[in-house]
């Protein structure tokens, strides 16, 4: 059965542009995929604890030999895990904060990265344990910062994003970015807006199903 793991970091719930394009992507990934599962996760409905030294410690400690509450450390950890690994794909929501990706992301991906798990360090090289899986990351930025542009050197999302999930072994990464949102908060018709950048997540499902099918 193929898995979608959809994931939304933004606070702003239904003023939220990027949720409304994974949704839109979960629509039209539905329809493509009538057989399919999608495992949803808000990261804003997520209680995840900062990595402290316990979580490290629980994490370096081999599996057969942590204590109860070492254990009761990694449960979150574990079970994010198992969705990481249950899904064929991923579609993840971001808008920019503060030109990187909002703090509940990070707490996410702080969860995910395990030595042994999602990563490894076999012969003293990095290999990334998470393969077989491609994902969409689904940006909006108040401002614009593509390529090119002036305050393109100012957006870190895409690049810490595709750096930290290429490390894990998620290579396969489409980035669809809507720039700009910050026009809908001075009279810009939202639909007018919105329209272009759901035609683009349309067709990027459409243009990828019968991968996992």
């Amino acid at each position: 059965m193929p898995t979608l793991l959809h994931i939304d970091s933004s606070p702003l719930y239904g003023r939220s542009v990027s949720r409304e394009l994974t949704g839109a992507f979960v629509t039209q990934w539905k329809s493509s995929h009538p057989d399919g599962l999608v495992v949803e996760r808000d990261l804003n409905g997520t209680v995840i604890p900062p990595i402290n030294a316990g979580w490290v410690g629980a994490v370096y400690t081999p599996e057969e030999a942590r204590t109860p509450e070492q254990k009761d450390l990694l449960a979150l950890s574990d079970t994010l895990l198992d969705e990481v690994f249950q899904a064929d794909e991923y579609v993840i929501g971001v808008p920019m904060h503060n030109f990187s990706v909002p703090s509940v992301l990070k707490l996410w991906i702080d969860q995910i990265c395990r030595v042994g798990k999602t990563f490894s360090y076999a012969d003293g090289t990095p290999k990334g344990l998470i393969v077989g899986k491609k994902a969409t990351f689904i940006i909006a930025t108040g401002g614009i910062y593509d390529a090119q542009t002036q305050m393109a050197s100012f957006n870190f999302v895409e690049p810490y994003l595709r750096s930290v999930f290429g490390f894990l072994g998620v290579t396969d990464a489409t980035f669809l970015t809507a720039g700009g949102t910050m026009a809908l908060n001075y009279g810009q018709d939202r639909d007018a807006f919105l329209a272009p950048h759901v035609l683009a997540v349309q067709t990027h499902v459409v243009a990828s199903q019968g991968v996992h099918a």
